[in-house]
Order: structure tokens, then C-alpha cells, then sequence
């Protein structure tokens, strides 16, 4: 749906509606899927109020009843999905009638819960055997583009200070995935892709498997089209009140990662860890407050 048929119906009628019109209008705004898909008795007992206040809505809305409702909605899905912009429109929507504040604890709730999963004992698992492989490979490439480049960028950024033969694939000057060439049997392909997928990523996984070169993915899918083909796959949750996915699932899957295989670093990863504080300190990276005067 580019647009959910009645939001902006509800949006202008709400104010005048009962409270328990108002709950049934809540739903529709929230669920417009379930909307389309499931019957008037479901979505009355999902919105808590009875299937008679569903019809009233629907008569309040200007409609005949509510498979009239039913119907604009499952047109919508089956003319173009629940895109972007739909999306766009929802949150919209909702935020007018629950102010900024509800959408923020609706989103700090969203991600505290997402992030949790990687406690239970399966994702443990899998965070662990993604490490062990990450922590023996010659070489790591690391590959996520769009929003899913900051958290591969983290990942890259804090292996490289506690050992070498970590890259970073950005795609400056037009050279994406060249280095991929390389690759062997004993490097690691790693990447981070969710819906809707990157191409360029799904297609260096094609390629690193066709060269017998592992790979460990972050997505979001168990059948997505790089988890099929990876050895490790650490699956993380997108959904979110948000119209834009959540991406802090797929950053703190990359945090945990960075932190298992710098840990797994011995007496190597220490001394790079010296070498490059000094050299930070030779340069004066971070501000000190004792030497204002010699730049950042």
C-alpha cells in the first residue's frame, strides 16, 4: 500500500469519534494488514471492542459496512504491499494522535526487546560459532551497504586496531567489491544485509561461495538470499513503530562480534592495542584537555 486507504479519514474524523470508535480507528491505523487479512471478529477481539463497533466505524467512516473496509485494504496489499511510503503514512498518523513521546518509548521498547534476544541460548550459540570463524580467518572482508555500512563499518573499525588482514569494502571511487578477488578458503567473507536486499551484497556472496570462501551473515531472515549460502548466520529482528527499519539489532550484532573475536586476540591483539595507542598519542587523535592550544 503506498498509502493505507483511510488514514487520512480517521486522522480527520477521530477527534469526533467515541472512545470506543476511537479504539477500533487505533487498530486499523496500527494493523493495516490484519485489516486485509483476517476477518471482523479477529480485529474487533485484537482491538478490544465488539464486532458491532467495527461496522459502526466503517458507517462513521462513510462506508457501507466493514468488509467495505476489508476490501480497500486487501486491494491495497495486492496492488502494491506495505512500501515505504505507507509506512511513512502510519507513523505519521499515529504520532498526530499519541504525540512524540508515546512513538519514542513504543521505540526504546521495540529495540530493548530486540536486543535481549541475543541472550537466549540458540543466538548465544550462533554469535559464538560466527566469532570462532571470524577469529581463525587469514583475512576478513567485511561488506554492508546502505544502513546496514555502519555496523560493518564499526565491526572493521575495532578488529583492525588488535590485528591485520581486516577490509573494509565502501565502494569509493567506483571500485566496490574488487578486492573480493583475492579471497581464499581461509579468509571470510562477512556481511550485513536486510530487507529489501543490497544486490552488490547478494552477489558477492554468490561469488565467495563459488571460491569456496566462508561466509558469516547478519540478516533477518532464515531464507534470505545470503543466509542460504552462509556458514554462520546471526539473525536479527527490522520491525519497528518506525517506518524505517530497526538497525540497532544489526549493530549490536556486529558489537558482540567485534568484542568476541578482539577477545579471542591473546597476546597479538594486546600489542597492537599498544602500538596503536601510541600512535594515537604520537598524533594527538583525541582531545586532551592539557594541550588545548596543539589541535584536535
Amino acid at each position: 500500500m503506498s498509502q493505507a486507504p483511510l488514514t487520512r479519514r480517521i486522522v480527520a474524523a477521530f477527534a469526533e469519534m467515541s472512545a470506543q470508535l476511537q479504539k477500533a480507528a487505533r487498530y486499523i491505523l496500527d494493523h493495516p494488514r490484519d485489516v486485509a487479512l483476517l476477518t471482523m471478529r479477529q480485529q474487533a477481539r485484537a482491538a478490544g471492542v465488539q464486532p458491532a463497533t467495527m461496522t459502526r466505524l466503517a458507517k462513521h467512516l462513510g462506508l457501507t459496512g466493514y468488509d467495505a473496509v476489508r476490501e480497500l485494504y486487501a486491494g491495497a496489499l495486492r496492488d502494491g504491499g506495505l512500501d515505504l511510503a505507507r509506512r511513512a503514512d502510519q507513523q505519521m498518523a499515529r504520532q498526530k494522535l499519541r504525540g512524540d513521546q508515546a512513538l519514542a518509548a513504543e521505540l526504546a521498547s521495540s529495540v530493548a526487546a530486540q536486543i535481549a534476544a541475543f541472550a537466549e541460548p540458540e543466538c548465544l550459540a550462533r554469535l559464538v560459532a560466527a566469532a570462532e570463524t571470524l577469529a581463525s580467518a587469514r583475512r576478513i572482508y567485511c561488506l554492508g551497504m546502505r544502513a546496514c555500512f555502519p555496523a560493518m563499518a564499526y565491526f572493521h573499525y575495532v578488529i583492525s586496531l588488535v590485528r591485520d588482514g581486516v577490509s573494509l569494502f565502501h565502494g569509493l571511487g567506483g571500485l566496490g567489491v574488487d578486492g573480493l578477488h583475492n579471497a581464499a578458503s581461509d579468509d571470510v567473507l562477512f556481511v550485513s544485509t536486510v530487507q529489501p536486499y543490497t544486490r552488490v551484497v547478494v552477489d558477492a556472496v554468490s561469488y565467495a561461495r563459488g571460491r569456496n570462501v566462508p561466509v558469516v551473515a547478519i540478516t533477518d531472515s532464515a531464507v534470505s538470499p545470503v543466509a542460504e549460502q552462509a556458514r554462520q548466520v546471526i539473525l536479527v529482528s527490522i520491525e519497528s513503530p518506525s517506518f524505517f527499519h530497526a538497525m540497532a539489532p544489526t549493530f549490536a550484532a556486529a558489537e558482540i562480534l567485534a568484542s568476541l573475536v578482539a577477545g579471542r586476540g591473546g597476546a597479538n591483539a594486546l600489542k597492537a592495542l599498544k602500538d596503536t595507542e601510541e600512535q594515537l598519542a604520537a598524533f594527538h587523535v583525541h582531545y586532551d584537555p592539557k594541550q588545548r592550544g596543539r589541535g584536535p
